[in-house]
């Protein structure tokens, strides 16, 4: 049955002839938004009556679904792909396409676009409604269908979570004819844009925020060639006065400022109330260093849209930016959370075969894709929860670990219990509920937005930062004799020596303290706890754990009123607010974080002065790559996925965050190096196109700066095989073809 097969698409047989065509009919009213990447379905016969026939799909992105001629020039393409393994003298049995049947989701219309071929034969194009019933395909179905396909293409290009077997990615769009009848088709269904559903940090999609606009600016911004987007969003302008926010990035990513602001200002006069032009003028006034002017239109756009994620995010980065950290933890504490909808994809069947063939001569260079003992992991890293963390707790959780990065656990679990209620103050209060009640008008309120202000006075103390007197009882139990000022260690920068105490009878180190830079100085534990007795709100750990494990908060479902507490000073809850629960569970996700850190980190510092190699398998070492990266320590993670690499584990993740670094940095021979096993290893995937992908993002950034001739010519340099060199040259090819900008020096 080998020669069934196709000798470079992948393919997984079925166990039941049309199965999967049967499955995504069955499916398809479970696709909420953009849909899954499209179905191609074949049935391969050999003409002999005693020879049943086999079917087989696989799944592929980036064919002009414009018509129902060009899928079936998809379906066509595959007939001369079957590989021939006729012996010499006798010969064999041939299998040859029957009929396909190419599945495309309309994402605008919800249904989905089939074309049926049959070879010899005719085709036959028809639409499958969420019912499973047939109707004609119009010509504005396959305008919406040709869409979708593009914006699907472009999204999942190099989506890292987005993975399925067998699925073959093609370029969407390869000359300026196509892009512009991207273009144009994005413009007539511009308005039906929030139809196909958004990020899912946003809560509910709109003309400018949903997933076309991404696609857009994603397609365009990566390529640095924001022209074509302004001149699409100043058509559109006239008809939606809110694309003027998209339209003033566009103009922000030409490096036309001026005319961006233009556009904000008279914008702002006529949609006030646009969430996403008030972040746009944030981001730009951030740039400029203008922190206050942004909080007040972080602020209002909060009370624009309260209930959209974004927009407390954004408040709660200003306020780190600007040092409020109180602020910020309560503002980060309002955001409203969504559960997240990843994205759609097809019902997992179970195939009769799995044929993968290697794609050409780049995959050589990979490892074998055997399991080895460089996949196997500490228990402790592999159950980090962490990596987990999608939607709105993913970005929640980054900010609090910026906060962290910045102030220091220590400084952190300080603030977090001089703005919330922690369970022991909630138990002391409630012991004493039947006593006295306390009049509180004299204590700071704390409003939704962050802000603290006396309601006797009404001065606002909007700003202050943890350095208030000791007016309740929780801050007292985070009593830190050795903790240092934030600032100090900020400055320490040169400072890479790491401490550390070798006190356990089994030779282990006891780790007190790791920092080996000021960067992690200011976000791991920056000392232990030296006393014996236990803290309300750190609980002494045994010597291998350093860090001051976070004691609950106060559920955030009891009523905040309580008489005086036993301790010496009036206490009451109206200037501290509930800490909501996925708050408080993403301060033990950053502790065990931190905990896995401090000791890793303290670990290498001892195996240094013994001199001695510090090992670990290559699963681990790309673990703590993304544990350095999630903590905000770069340099750090750099290092454990250079040490990843050393190892003949097969995994991509490593080598495409290097390639990210390294372009950064600016580093044009590291870059090309990593960009090779990138390649080898998106091809070995079946990722078989150009653009829009990591490689020619990267490329594209150095080559603003150094040209794309240095680029090609240091390509040259590297010596390597024909096939590889083709391939690598395809991104640079790209950036001639659509004049990137760098493409002519």
């Amino acid at each position: 049955m080998a020669d069934a097969s196709f000798k470079d698409v992948p393919e997984l047989f079925e166990v039941e002839l049309t199965e999967s065509l049967v499955a995504r009919t069955e499916s398809l009213s479970t696709f909420r938004e953009l849909g899954p990447p499209d179905l191609v379905h074949v049935l391969k016969s050999t003409g002999r009556s005693g020879q049943r026939d086999l079917g087989s799909y696989h799944y592929v992105s980036g064919v002009d679904a414009s018509s129902s001629a060009s899928l079936a020039a998809y379906i066509n393409s595959l007939t001369y792909n079957i590989e021939d393994d006729s012996g010499w003298f006798s010969k064999g049995t041939s299998w040859k396409v029957k009929s396909g049947c190419y599945c495309c989701f309309n994402a605008f219309s919800r249904v989905d676009v089939r074309v049926d071929v049959k070879i010899p034969g005719g085709v036959q194009a028809y639409v499958v409604d969420l019912r499973g019933e047939r109707h004609e395909a119009t010509p504005e179905i396959w305008q919406e269908t040709f869409l979708s396909a593009i914006l699907r293409a472009i999204l999942y290009s190099d989506d890292p979570t987005y993975w399925l077997e067998a699925y073959r990615k093609l370029d969407p769009i390869t000359t300026p004819e196509g892009e512009l009848r991207f273009l144009q088709a994005a413009e007539a269904l511009f308005m039906k844009g929030w139809q196909v559903g958004s990020d899912p940090e946003i809560q509910v999609a709109t003309v400018v925020s949903n997933h076309l606009t991404a696609a857009i600016m994603k397609y365009f911004g990566d390529s640095g060639r924001y022209q074509h987007a302004a001149n699409l969003f100043e058509k559109i302008l006239a008809k939606e006065p809110e694309v003027a926010s998209l339209l003033a990035r566009s103009y922000i990513g030409m490096n036309e400022e001026v005319k961006a602001v233009q556009i904000m200002a008279s914008a702002i006069k006529q949609t006030p109330q646009s969430y996403t032009l008030l972040h746009v003028q944030c981001d730009f006034l951030r740039a400029k260093g203008k922190y206050e002017w942004a909080l007040k239109l972080a602020r209002q756009a909060v009370n624009c849209a309260p209930s959209e994620f974004v927009t407390w995010e954004k408040l709660t980065e200003i306020y780190i930016d600007l040092g409020q950290y109180e602020n910020a933890l309560l503002t980060l504490n309002s955001c409203p959370m969504f559960t997240y909808n990843g994205r759609d994809a097809h019902r997992n069947l179970n195939p009769a075969r799995v044929h993968l063939p290697p794609k050409g001569a780049i995959v050589e260079i990979l490892p074998e894709r055997v399991k080895t003992e460089d996949d196997e992991a500490d228990p402790a890293l592999l159950r980090l929860p962490a990596p987990g963390l999608r939607g709105t707790w993913a970005r929640a959780y980054s900010l609090l670990t910026r906060l962290v990065s910045q102030i220091g656990w220590d400084e952190l679990l300080k603030t977090r219990s001089s703005v919330f209620v922690m369970e022991e103050e909630y138990r002391m209060q409630k012991a004493q509920a039947e006593g006295k009640p306390h009049s509180s008008t004299t204590e700071k309120v704390i409003h939704e937005d962050g802000t603290v202000s006396s309601p006797r006075r009404g001065d606002s103390l909007q700003g202050q930062k943890a350095d208030r007197a000791d007016d309740d009882a929780s801050t007292r139990g985070v009593v830190s004799p050795t903790q240092s000022a934030p600032d100090e260690e900020r400055q320490g920068a040169g400072n890479d020596t790491d401490k550390e105490t070798l006190a356990n009878a089994d030779g282990l180190p006891t780790i007190r303290i790791s920092t080996e830079s000021a960067r992690e100085q200011a976000a791991a534990a920056k000392e232990a706890n030296g006393h014996g007795e236990p803290k309300e709100n750190g609980i002494k750990e045994s010597a291998g754990n350093a860090l001051e494990k976070p004691v609950q908060a106060a559920e955030n479902s009891q009523d905040g009123e309580g008489g005086q507490g036993a301790s010496q000073e009036p206490f009451s809850f109206s200037n501290k607010r509930l800490c909501e629960r996925w708050l408080d569970n993403l301060f033990m996700v950053l502790y065990e974080d931190l905990r896995v850190w401090t000791i890793f980190r303290a670990e290498v510092a001892h195996f240094k002065t013994q001199h001695v190699a510090y090992r670990k398998t290559g699963l681990e070492w790309e673990i703590l790559g993304d544990l350095g990266m999630r903590l905000h320590h770069k340099e750090e993670a750099k290092e454990a996925y250079q040490r990843c690499l050393d190892t003949p584990r097969y995994s991509y993740k490593p080598w495409s965050k290097l390639l990210d670094m390294y372009a950064e940095e600016g580093d044009i021979q590291r870059t090309l190096q990593v960009a090779v096993r990138v390649a080898a290893y998106q091809w070995g995937e079946y990722a078989e196109m150009t653009y829009p992908t990591q490689i020619a993002r990267c490329f594209f950034k150095l080559g603003q700066i150094h040209g794309h001739a240095k680029i090609s010519y240091t390509l040259l340099s590297m010596g390597l095989p024909e096939p590889v060199l083709k391939i690598m040259e395809s991104y640079l090819q790209y950036g001639r073809v659509f004049k990137v900008e760098g493409y002519d020096f």
